[in-house]
This record gives structure tokens, C-alpha cells and sequence, in this order.
């Protein structure tokens, strides 16, 4: 019935919303989105390709954290980027943006809610995320490289974070904020660089 479909929209609403909030790295952030409809992506593919991962990694000696699923976030200007993805998946040269891996051999994909771009958000704009399920696996502290000569994926690795900076708000711009806290997923086997790494999950459009 249609009674419970809004039901169920609007609890998937909040649960998209209590996802966001709780990955804000700004705490002014609480007050300054207002989010309308979430839609929730069942890409069974891509949710099965998620558990394959982890047990294959799980065979590997994973430990349960490296295991663990979290969330990640892209945001696109508008409806038709969202819901590619959301059918193709996050893949490889998809990014502009280069410091943490080579974007032609991993997918960059944002920690925070409040950071899903190089410049602030001006008051009006609107958008759509992308909320994904993310299991990190083995992560790899690198630092920043500006250069063109690429950080290639890290062998035994599934994902690179920049060094955290305590102060990484107060003193960065915005856009070194954003860069500095993507994470940077690849899946290579036998040399090869998945074109989608399996560890990222579409789940809730918002």
C-alpha cells in the first residue's frame, strides 16, 4: 500500500540522515543541510560482489575491523550522475582529483558528509549523494603527491588515506580539506586493477 511505502521512505529517510550526520566533520554542518527524498539502491550485484570481497578477504586473515562496513560518500550535481553510478558503480578515471593514488587505477570516495567538494557549498545549492557501503580492508597511510608521477595501489593494500592532520579543518582551505580526506580504493589482483573495486557499495541516493 502507498501508506506504507512513505512509511518506509521516510524511515529510510532518517536513516540516510542519521548516516550523514554522523559523518560530519564540521559540527556546524547539523544545522546547514536540509535533506528531502532518499531512494535506495538495490544493486544485488554489486551487494554480492561486497560479501565476495569480505570473504575473500576474511580467507585472507583480515582481521574483523579491516572488515567492517562503513560509509562513504560521492555528491553529484544532479539525478542522472547519482543514478549511474548507482548502476554501473564507482569506477576507475572517475576523478579529478589525484594525490592520494593514481585516478586511473582506483576510485576516490568521500570520509565525510559535509565535505563532497573541492569548493563550499553556497546557501541554495542542491544536490544528490551517493551514501555507499565501504569496507576498507587494509588501509595505507600515504602522503599527498602533487606531482604527475602517480602513487600507484599499495601491494597487499585496499585503500589509501592521507596523513591525518589534527587541525585539518581550522587551518586547511576547503579544497585541501576535501582532497585530504577522500579515500582512495583499488582492488588489483594478478597485476591487473579491477575497473570497480568490489568494496564499494551504491546504497541510499539522497
Amino acid at each position: 500500500g502507498f501508506h506504507l511505502e512513505s512509511e518506509e521512505s521516510s524511515s529510510l529517510l532518517q536513516t540516510a540522515v542519521s548516516v550523514l550526520q554522523s559523518s560530519y566533520l564540521d559540527s556546524t554542518s547539523q544545522d546547514g543541510f536540509q535533506y528531502s527524498q532518499a531512494i535506495l539502491v538495490e544493486n544485488h550485484v554489486f551487494l554480492s560482489e561486497l560479501k565476495a570481497f569480505a570473504q575473500a578477504k576474511e580467507a585472507a586473515g583480515y582481521s574483523q575491523e579491516e572488515l567492517e562496513e562503513t560509509f562513504a560518500f560521492l555528491l553529484f550535481d544532479n539525478e542522472e550522475e547519482a543514478k549511474e553510478v548507482c548502476q554501473t558503480g564507482l569506477r576507475v578515471n572517475s576523478s579529478s582529483i589525484s594525490i592520494l593514488g593514481d585516478p586511473a587505477k582506483g576510485v576516490y570516495i568521500s570520509k565525510y558528509a559535509d565535505c563532497l567538494h573541492p569548493r563550499p557549498w553556497y546557501h541554495g545549492k542542491s544536490g544528490y549523494i551517493v551514501i555507499c557501503k565501504l569496507i576498507k580492508g587494509k588501509v595505507k597511510v600515504v602522503s599527498e603527491n602533487y606531482t604527475t608521477s602517480y602513487t600507484c595501489p599499495s601491494p597487499g593494500y585496499d585503500c589509501h588515506v592521507a596523513v591525518s592532520r589534527s587541525n585539518i579543518l581550522s587551518k586547511a582551505s576547503h579544497c585541501q580539506a576535501f582532497e585530504q580526506s577522500q579515500y582512495y580504493v583499488y582492488e588489483v589482483s594478478d597485476g591487473s586493477t579491477a575497473e570497480r573495486p568490489r568494496q564499494i557499495c551504491p546504497y541510499i541516493v539522497i
